[in-house]
Formats: C-alpha cells, structure tokens, sequence
C-alpha cells in the first residue's frame, strides 16, 4: 500500500508540474510516425561519468526524433536534473532549472493513453518523458527511472533503456544526493552534453510540431 500511495503521488507530481508549459501544436494524437531504428545515446553528468541508453525509435519515433534533435542542438548541454526521488527517478532538460521549461515545441505523447503503441516499461533504466496535464504538452524535460513503476505505462512516453551496469550505478549515486521537501537536489548535478550515434541517419524532423 505505501509503495502504491508513492507511486500515484508521484504520477501526480510529474502530471502536473514537470513540464509547466503548453506551447506548440501538437500533431493529432494517434497518427503513428515510421520506425526510425535504435540508436546510442551518452549523457554526460558532470562528476559522475556517463549515462549510456538505448533510445528506441521503433516503439517512440517522434519522442526519438524530438530528443536526437535537442541533443545535436546543444540544447541539453550545462542543464542540470532538478528532481530527484531516491527510489522513483531523476528529471531533467529544463532550461529553466525548475520544472516550468522547456523547448519551443511540444511533441505528441506516443503513449497508449494517447492513442499510441508503446511497449517499453517503466522500469529501472528506462528514460520516458515528463508531461504536464496535457498527454501532447511534452517537450524537452525527461526522466530516468531508478526504480519500477509500471504504473506509469500507458501514461508517459518512454523511449529507451540503460544499456550497462555502469549507468545503473550513476543512477544510483545520484539518487543519493540530499534534497530539499520538493526533491529539488540541494547541489545541481550537470549535464554537461548529451551525445548521440544516429549511425548518419537523418531524423525526420519535419514529423515535429513546430
């Protein structure tokens, strides 16, 4: 019963404050994207090494297409991760550095709540995408969970997992900074870039809202 009030108190948390903004046109929710294959990418975190994911474009093409795009842009490089739950997840990608930021798109949420097939689980590695209220109001702000919580299947856009024991242990350690009653980590953990292997292919963009 604790684990299950956790949980729904935490569906409620991202639900409604990790991604404060709704600006962009979402593309109608349910027209599948194609398959864009499984790529490599590497988050590099300042003072604690590298996470290392696989990011699935076959299962989450336009989350992929969205995220390989900040990436390549830069967009993620000198963030920190704002939220940490010890147990649940660590959140990031916020410009603003407070749960309220984001790009200037927003993405449909390739979930199954939405309209969208999405097998991958919410499960210990797993990278998916915070949201506000709105299933299309994603935008640049992700999390890594740390622990299980199929709860969330069906509800946010998951689109990858820790591909090596040592992202797992990053994500432990960082798990373990202090925080404050908001779970806003008392020191800053960095991104310092996020770096992704498309293998040459060209993301298609254009399937993004703008």
């Amino acid at each position: 019963m604790k684990k299950f009030i956790l949980a729904l108190a935490a569906v409620l948390c991202l639900g409604l404050t990790a991604c404060g903004q709704t600006q962009g046109n979402a593309s109608t929710s349910g027209s599948a994207a194609e398959p864009i294959g499984k790529y490599t990418a590497v988050i590099d975190i300042a003072d604690y090494g590298t996470i290392t994911l696989e990011l699935d474009g076959d299962s989450a093409p336009l989350t992929v297409a969205n995220f390989v795009k900040l990436a390549k842009d830069g967009f993620y490089d000198g963030l920190t991760f704002h939220r940490i739950m010890d147990g649940f997840m660590m959140q990031g990608g916020d410009p603003k550095g407070n749960g309220t930021g984001g790009s200037e798109e927003t993405i449909p949420g390739e979930f199954s709540a939405n309209g969208y097939d999405n097998p991958i689980s919410h499960t210990r590695g797993t990278i998916s995408m915070a949201r506000a209220s709105d299933p299309n109001s994603a935008s640049s702000q992700f999390f890594i969970m740390q622990g299980n919580y199929p709860e969330y299947d069906g509800h946010y856009a998951s689109f990858g997992r820790a591909l090596d024991e040592e992202t797992l242990s990053a994500i432990d350690s960082i798990a373990l900074q202090a925080v404050d009653a908001r779970y806003v980590p008392l020191k800053r953990r960095t991104i310092r870039y996020i770096r992704v292997n498309t293998h040459d292919y060209e993301y298609p963009y254009q399937t993004i809202s703008n």
